[in-house]
């Protein structure tokens, strides 16, 4: 695990963490510490380099009782796994599934360094400070606090600090759980992403949209560029097949979990009913404000034109173009659902004699956990402890995580983190991916004792101690 990155010293120390410090103070240090390792993950095999991550995680947790475990499916691309073993081997584990890679920046869009990890006025900044970097380094802190302890929980404890899942988990979750199944135990999971707030609601999420990709080939007839009158330019055809994909509306999904987003928020009798109405909803989304795009995602099948490619000179017409279609399907969709989708959307483009033929991707069906039971209700604890007056909000997220890796092995996984009352939705959905990303560290306080809380209450058996061993 060769590295150049500048390892990580809490302040006032010289090696491992002061053991003063609060768990907030740590969660900072660690969390600016990630950030600065930039493990960005542009798709391709090489990049990423999680190695920097885990070993700034491996010298956190060192001294520790954790046992850890590395595993490395691409020089790089290191996921760290730590496990704190309970008493009781009948007793149900529970994983806490941060993914230590963060997406590329556009650093011109910047206001300040996205890899400096500065603290300034109480904020955190830099790319991963909310996708997840946050939260793996709660998980961090909350399961070395316990390592360090003598706190024997009855169920173990792992801490699957994992690679790549920006890219879709190849040399990550999906990867472990394909070759190691049971180096992370799948019963029971936690990861990304919660605690926000809708209205007098704090959001849970217990589950997400699946996937359906479609490439989209238009075949035209190449020629020079000097004769464009009458040609079948394929670049033409694309984008003719791209801007009809993107114009489409699919008809709304009403299910419980929309109703319910639309009672927590703070709407209008009026707007609600339009919400809540198939005809209306699409006209209505924009009184959600910032939350706008967001509510569109998890109530419809969506398509989004992402990648056009065609041609290779200046002065010659291609006769092959692409687009590449980004398809999320909500429960109970499939890739027929899909697929109808993409018909109606290009018409006579893709009639059996049209220009544009449709390639289906790998898919994978939306997976969602039931908003009840021992791991849940230990949610809802946590939250209300903490904001007594708001009800505990189950709800779908548009993105994959890694949660679905759990949900396809028949367990259960929730997206849970704490936010201060500033974040909603559409705050949220806004910095998650985008410029200037950054996290305040009241959330952080909040999340970290949110998470231990839960570690404890679901780990913990009638009888067991939790005293520190003398």
């Amino acid at each position: 695990m060769s590295s150049s990155t500048e390892t990580w010293t809490p302040p006032g120390t010289t090696g491992t963490v002061a053991e003063t410090a609060s768990r907030t103070e740590q969660v900072v240090s660690l969390l600016t510490a990630l950030i600065r390792n930039a493990c960005v993950n542009d798709g391709t095999p090489d990049s990423g380099q999680e190695v920097r991550n885990a070993r700034t995680l491996v010298e956190f947790f060192a001294g520790s009782r954790a046992e850890v475990e590395l595993v490395e499916p691409h020089p790089g691309r290191v996921s760290a796994i730590f496990r704190v073993r309970g008493t009781d081997p009948a007793a149900p584990p529970l994983s806490l599934i941060g993914h230590t890679d963060v997406v590329p920046v556009d650093e011109e869009n910047w206001s300040f360094a996205p890899f400096a990890g500065d603290v300034v006025d109480g904020v955190v900044r830099g790319r991963g400070a909310l996708d997840m970097l946050n939260l793996t380094a709660s998980m961090a802190v909350v399961t070395r606090e316990i390592a360090m302890s003598g706190a024997r929980l009855a169920g173990d404890l792992v801490f699957a600090a994992v690679a790549d899942e920006e890219a879709g988990s190849r040399f990550g979750m999906d990867w472990i759980t394909t070759h190691r199944p049971g180096l992370v135990p799948t019963e029971n999971a936690l990861t990304e992403s919660g605690g926000l707030h809708v209205g007098s609601h704090v959001t849970v999420t217990v589950g997400e949209k699946g996937g359906a990709p479609r490439r989209l080939v238009a075949h035209g007839r190449g020629g020079h560029g000097s004769l464009p009158w009458g040609a079948a330019n394929a670049a033409l055809l694309a984008a003719d097949a791209a801007l009809r994909v993107a114009a489409h509306r699919s008809r709304p999904v009403l299910d419980d979990r929309w109703r319910a987003f639309v009672a927590a928020s703070p709407l209008s009798d009026d707007v609600r009913g339009a919400l809540l109405d198939p005809e209306r909803l699409d006209d209505a989304l924009a009184e959600l404000g910032t939350s706008a795009r967001f509510g569109h995602a998890i109530s419809h099948l969506t398509l989004s034109p992402n990648v056009l490619r065609s041609g290779s000179k200046g002065n010659v017409i291609p006769g092959r173009g692409e687009v590449d279609v980004d398809i999320r399907l909500l429960p109970g969709q499939t890739g027929d659902d899909a697929d109808a989708a993409v018909s109606t959307a290009l018409g006579d483009l893709a009639a059996p004699d049209g220009p544009v033929e449709v390639l289906a991707g790998p898919a994978r069906s939306a997976s969602v956990s039931p908003d009840h039971g021992r791991l849940y209700d230990a949610l809802v604890g946590a939250v209300t402890a903490r904001f007594p007056t708001s009800q505990v909000l189950p709800l779908l997220t548009s993105g994959g995580t890694d949660a679905r890796f759990v949900r396809e092995r028949g367990g259960v996984a929730y997206g849970f983190a704490l936010f201060s009352e500033a974040w909603d939705v559409g705050r949220f959905r806004s910095l998650f991916h985008g410029d200037d990303e950054q996290v305040d560290v009241e959330s952080l306080r909040l999340t970290v004792d949110a998470l231990a809380d839960v570690v404890t209450e679901f780990l913990a058996a009638a009888g067991a101690t939790t005293e520190v061993e003398r």
